[in-house]
């Protein structure tokens, strides 16, 4: 007669298989607190319950029919801590008894061949297994589980809603408070091309709007470049009302202007400038002797 697995064990196996199970089908920790995983739970506990009760009426069965020493093998097999039982049985080696009943009639060259059973902790692991790809293939099919690009579109979202309510509610770049960073370059150059590159040209090389790679600058309201492009994007141009307030209309905010700021700051003060041969517009305004 074989020993049976504790009740406490079993519990623990079917809470953890319905965890695995709403989890795959929810795809949030969330179910944790449903009414319908709890009730799940508790009738599974249950039907555990029930189950070990009807086990134990038929073990007392199996049990008032062995002999006295099979009684007193199975008493003392039972005082065996169950972890202790199920770690010799997994590396059990049979007796010379055993042998005899599992050796299969034929052989070869004196070599004969035992039907061994396979290792328990192998069989558990090959069936949690399959167990596991059937019901991974379900969601798969049947849920949004496992699928690269949906989970993929939801990060997307959450993180995109993130970075909303982060702008809503950090402090903006000011005239007073805007830094250069080479960081901001690249930002900078997107925020550009999105909503001046229609008026300054690729690159700032100018068109509609002035050359911003050359040094001669038709509005000078502040003693640096960086500082006076951020001034210009916010506060616009008294002198050409094509050049909007863009940051006083609610166009770009503080982070954006600081960046095509360091955009603009890039082209003309790290790189050569665009000529009039080159493509450029020709300069406008008055030279800038800006301050470092």
């Amino acid at each position: 007669m074989k020993r049976r697995t504790p009740v406490y064990i079993n519990i623990l196996i079917v809470l953890g298989l319905l965890l695995v199970v709403f989890y795959m089908f929810s795809q949030s920790s969330d179910f944790l607190t449903s009414r319908y995983f709890l009730g799940t739970a508790l009738i599974s506990i249950i039907v555990v319950f029930i189950q070990t009760a009807i086990g134990d009426l038929i073990e007392n069965e199996k049990f008032k029919k062995l002999t006295d020493a099979e009684k007193a093998a199975y008493l003392n097999e039972t005082k065996v801590p169950y972890f202790q039982y199920l770690w010799n049985g997994a590396f059990k080696s049979q007796g010379e008894k055993e042998e005899k009943d599992i050796l299969i009639d034929h052989g070869f060259d004196g070599i004969m061949e035992l039907d061994n059973q396979l290792p328990k902790w192998w069989l558990g692991l090959f069936y949690f297994g399959t167990a596991y790809c059937i019901l991974y293939i379900s969601s798969y099919f049947l849920t949004d589980f496992a699928h690269p690009y949906k989970e993929y579109e939801q990060e997307y979202r959450e993180q995109t809603a993130a970075i909303s309510e982060y702008m809503a509610t950090v402090t903006q770049p000011t005239l007073e408070t805007a830094v250069f960073s080479e960081d901001n370059v690249e930002a900078g150059k997107a925020v550009f091309e999105t909503n001046c590159v229609s008026c300054h040209g690729e690159g700032g090389k100018g068109g509609i709007g002035p050359n911003l790679t050359d040094n001669f600058w038709i509005n000078q309201p502040e003693k640096t470049l960086f500082k006076n492009v951020f001034y210009m994007v916010d506060n616009g141009s008294k002198n050409n009302p094509t050049m909007q307030a863009w940051g006083k209309n609610g166009v770009v905010n503080g982070f954006e202007m600081q960046a095509v700021a360091a955009y603009v700051y890039h082209i003309n003060q790290e790189q050569a400038p665009i000529t009039e041969a080159q493509g450029g517009a020709a300069p406008q305004g008055t030279e800038a002797h800006w301050e470092k």
